[in-house]
């Protein structure tokens, strides 16, 4: 007898144009309607039809938040699935497949479905997504009419014919879920949340371009670039509702000038690329250093270099983001971890761009962008929002001395003072100048702005034991299979620390790791840039744990890890 009694990892695999995200829409949906917790994430190679990609669904009785490597429910959509995924087949592994569907050679036992038939029989191929669906559903007992509710929805404008014969497909995909439970003696039981019903549930380019709408973003200018062109297209979307300009550059260089002009008017501008789009952007970021203009830049990081795997995922970006733009000039970075902190942390990024006239970057990367999730009512908080500019006055100067490095922001046309602001080195009053002491007076007021970033720096989130000889050490996407791998480690002596900011440390940086003996840094990305970065302010990194497939950390590798330190 299979008995999945907390969680089930249901695995859809089979070439780009198949039908793998539709099925996947429609078991999240579904599963979460009724109160599952579910999690999905995927991987797709860079075209457009073929390849071999793959979504894993995760439903647990509690949150899931990462992904795993283990397949309970195996659903090849092609024979090249087959060879796709047969790495993480294990005897476990219940593998469904249609029954055109023949691999020889394979000692796993494949449970052959009518799926093609029953789409035939029903007058439309594309009735063959909601066959699969409705399988996976009467394998888990899901309510029957949560389906059928559903497909009367996403079909609504296609006409009854169209719905009627969705909903049939379903019912008998159902069906056949329902046999084989029964005829393979599978017993799945999960538990269900009532709260779970009421939640948003969204990915992370979602959850990104709503923080930037609670931000006050109000401008939004990019080049599309994989994975960050969700973000654009959402904020392009919702702008109407929202009072948002967006404009599609011609190239990136155009993108972020565009933004920092939009800034200089006295607009929230934010910026959304990809690594090798961002490098484009190098000297924006540098402008903006000297103008002193407030951006947020959202970098969503891919393997490299140059083009690399453009589709896979990889924290590869954190050492350009921090030292891009020629010349010295403060910023602060954050790379929020799940959702629900995503939503905060990009507001905040406004925030602190308005308040201290910097770039501000917010990194994420393919996987957290890809992610599902569901999120609770409680995390679409908005922030007050930090406004820094002011009504100028004759003897106005934009760039007045000022002790924290703070001087007063004007805008043209609000007040009688003149705004004038200078890519060179300037004066108080913004004209340009190579007098040497203004220099090195302007240069120490600009740089005076970094002590105030860390200030306002958030500090790492701490999990696991209180006091501990070794701890942990995470940012940005890696949190969640890190937090679940401490977990089922069974290790009640190790510490956790997950940066969702990563420049710059708040004050005390030594207060974090007091007592420990072993700080182990894990992140996706060769050199460790993180571990190194933590060094360079005075912690003693042990171990690197670190991966650069273009995959993200999957739970089970990181429990193996964890255990043996």
């Amino acid at each position: 007898m299979k008995s999945v009694r907390d969680e089930i990892s249901i695995v859809l695999g089979g070439a780009a144009g198949k039908g793998v995200q539709t099925v996947e829409g429609i078991l999240l949906s579904v599963l979460k309607s009724e109160g599952y917790a579910v999690f999905a994430s995927k991987e797709y190679m860079s075209r457009v039809r073929g390849g071999s990609n793959s979504t894993e669904i995760r439903v647990a009785s509690k949150k899931p938040r990462a992904y795993v490597r283990a397949m309970d429910i195996c659903f090849p959509f092609d024979k090249a699935a087959f060879e796709h995924l047969k790495p993480r087949i294990s005897s476990e592994t219940i593998i469904i497949a249609d029954e055109r569907i023949v691999v020889s050679g394979m000692d796993y036992k494949i449970i052959h479905a009518p799926i093609s038939s029953i789409a035939t029989e029903l007058g439309n191929s594309l009735f063959e997504n909601t066959v699969a669906a409705g399988v996976v559903l009467g394998i888990l007992g899901a309510d029957i009419s949560g389906l059928e509710d559903f497909l009367r929805k996403r079909f609504a404008a296609k006409g009854d014919k169209i719905i009627e014969g969705n909903i049939e497909a379903g019912r008998q995909g159902y069906k056949i879920g329902e046999h084989l439970a029964y005829a393979e003696n599978l017993e799945i039981k999960l538990s269900k949340q009532e709260s779970v019903k009421g939640e948003a549930m969204i990915d992370g380019t979602e959850a990104i371009a709503m923080g930037a709408v609670a931000g006050g973003c109000n401008f939004i200018a990019s080049y599309p670039m994989s994975p960050s062109t969700g973000v654009l297209q959402f904020l392009a979307k919702e702008s109407e509702r929202f009072g948002i300009a967006v404009e599609q550059a011609e190239d990136e260089i155009a993108s972020i000038n565009m933004g920092l002009g939009a800034s200089f008017a006295g607009a929230r501008p934010l910026v959304t690329t990809s690594g090798g789009g961002f490098a484009l952007m190098c000297e924006g970021v540098s402008l903006s250093g000297m103008m002193e203009l407030p951006i947020v830049i959202h970098i969503a990081e891919r393997p490299g270099p140059a083009t690399g795997l453009p589709t896979r995922t990889e924290q590869g970006d954190l050492e350009l983001a921090l030292y891009s733009g020629h010349g010295e000039f403060p910023r602060a970075i954050f790379a929020p971890g799940d959702h629900e902190e995503v939503l905060e942390v990009t507001q905040r990024a406004f925030n602190m761009a308005e308040k201290w006239q910097s770039p501000v970057f917010l990194l994420s990367d393919q996987y957290f962008l890809d992610t599902v999730a569901t999120v609770s009512n409680d995390a679409f908080t908005i922030l007050p929002e930090v406004r820094g500019i002011i009504e100028t006055t004759k003897d106005y100067r934009r760039y007045e001395y000022a002790e924290n490095g703070i001087s007063p922001r004007g805008v043209p046309g609000y007040g009688e003072g003149l705004v004038v602001s200078d890519s060179d080195e300037h004066t108080e009053d913004g004209h340009l100048t190579e007098d040497l002491d203004t220099r090195v007076r302007m240069m120490d007021k600009r740089m005076k702005k970094l002590e105030g970033l860390a200030t306002d720096a958030l500090p790492p989130v701490r999990l696991g034991a209180e006091k501990a000889e070794t701890v942990l050490v995470g940012w940005g996407s890696t949190h969640g299979a890190i937090a679940e791998a401490l977990e089922k480690s069974g290790r009640k002596d190790i510490a956790y620390l997950h940066f969702k900011q990563v420049y710059p440390f708040p004050v005390g940086i030594e207060s974090w790791f007091e007592g420990a003996r072993n700080i182990v840094v894990v992140e996706n990305n060769y050199a460790g840039q993180f571990a190194n970065l933590l060094e360079k302010h005075g912690a003693k990194v042990s171990k690197r744990i670190l991966k650069y497939t273009g995959e993200p950390f999957d739970v089970e590798e990181l429990v193996k890890q964890i255990v043996s330190l």
